[in-house]
């Protein structure tokens, strides 16, 4: 298509301009609430989580952040282990849009700027996105309920801590709810 129409190609997460407006969210979110000791995204390719630690870490200073994904898609988490961009394998979540793996340059900026990736479970993130749905009323989309079912699963101590979480998308088929059973 773009070579047909001319059209610019922009990578949905490999970009600096796609990243810096993924880390819109964060300025937004510590602009209402300043005084956040930490914040959690969650982390596919990697340019929110990018855009949220850079707009996090350059806003305050000691802020932790930290990025949440599937256990069914740990790639992220095993690159920072690694110490390189390693591939998605197989990966199987229920969390679709969190499939894609790092590029160089979203590794570069989370390795430097991300304390850790928390690796969730599938039901972790089924019961934090009807937890959402059930006390906020708000619908979100199993990829953005991965960062809430960070503090769900009570993987990291962040007790007495205020935690802001991103929140990322609302792409679900409410007629396909993971926590309704087939007729």
């Amino acid at each position: 298509m773009a070579e047909a129409t001319g059209a610019a190609v922009i990578h949905p997460f490999d970009n600096e301009r796609v990243i810096a407006g993924q880390g819109t969210a964060t300025l937004e979110l510590l602009d209402s609430i300043p005084d956040l000791d930490a914040v959690i995204a969650p982390v596919g390719g990697g340019g929110l989580l990018s855009g949220t630690s850079i707009a996090a870490t350059e806003t305050k200073k000691g802020i932790r952040v930290l990025g949440g994904e599937p256990e069914m898609a740990d790639d992220a988490f095993r690159s920072l282990q690694a110490g390189n961009v390693l591939p998605s394998e197989h990966p199987n979540t229920i969390a679709d849009g969190l499939l894609t793996s790092l590029s160089e340059r979203t590794f570069a900026i989370i390795q430097s700027r991300v304390e850790r990736i928390v690796t969730v479970s599938e039901q972790g993130i089924i019961d934090s996105m009807k937890f959402i749905w059930e006390r906020a009323k708000i619908v979100i989309e199993p990829s953005s309920a991965v960062a809430v079912a960070v503090l769900w699963e009570k993987k990291v101590d962040l007790a007495g801590l205020k935690v802001g979480v991103i929140l990322s998308g609302g792409n679900v088929d409410l007629g396909k709810l993971p926590w309704q059973r087939a007729p």
